[in-house]
């Protein structure tokens, strides 16, 4: 049903996490398979993912070249690009093939989960309502969400584009008539997150062509 694809780059430290998350789905048959997609990691991430079963291709450096050969590999109907450092709670399965069941082949439509922290602190919280607020107004999920996406609609969009924001690139052409935000959630490292998002908030700003003076400000 699912295929899993993983686009990883010197991901050991947070991998095998990962993959725990997936243990559920893959037992109930409805992960099929989880597709490791490298862009030649020198730390143990293969040696990890080769102990977890899951098939490894190769890639280039740039997560969009990574998440594409992940998707050209996949023999799923449905596929789940998810980050390395993100981890599915339990139940996400479940939810998942519910959300299939229910989707129409002549109006595929596409899910994300809902975004979460490891962490206990008021901060995250904060973090975490921000990132809420984020998908409700704009319905633009980033890509340590998960992408839930039927293979057909994403041949059908072209793909992720080798672009700095690919997530928010292939979200875009989604559309938010076609994208659901599941109750689960994906929960994310909490050290890494506020500098990974301050980028990623960046990135976007600099491909709307903001000014170069506010982006230094900004940064």
């Amino acid at each position: 049903m699912i295929s899993v694809v993983i686009p990883t780059q010197n991901s050991q430290a947070t991998l095998t996490r990962c993959f725990d998350s997936l243990i559920g789905a893959t037992a109930h048959g409805v992960a099929r398979e989880v597709i490791v997609a490298d862009g030649a990691s020198t730390d143990d991430t293969l040696f990890i993912a080769d102990a977890a079963g899951a098939h490894v291709v190769q890639a280039g450096k740039s997560r969009a070249s990574q998440l594409a050969a992940g998707a050209k590999a996949a023999r799923g109907d449905w596929i789940l690009f998810l980050h390395p450092e993100t981890a599915l709670e339990p139940g996400w399965d479940v939810e998942a093939e519910a959300f299939i069941a229910r989707v129409s082949l002549e109006r595929p439509r596409a899910a994300a989960f809902r975004f979460g922290l490891d962490d206990f602190d008021a901060r995250s919280r904060r973090l975490e309502a921000m990132v809420a607020l984020r998908c409700w107004l704009f319905k633009l999920p980033y890509g340590n969400q998960g992408l839930l996406i039927p293979r057909r609609l994403y041949n059908k969009l072209g793909g992720y584009r080798d672009t700095a924001a690919e997530d928010v690139d292939l979200v875009r052409r989604i559309g938010a008539r076609r994208l659901v935000l599941l109750r689960a959630r994906a929960v994310n490292k909490a050290e890494a997150t506020p500098c990974a998002l301050r980028r990623r908030a960046l990135t976007i700003l600099h491909a709307l062509r903001l000014p170069a003076g506010v982006l230094a400000r900004l940064g």
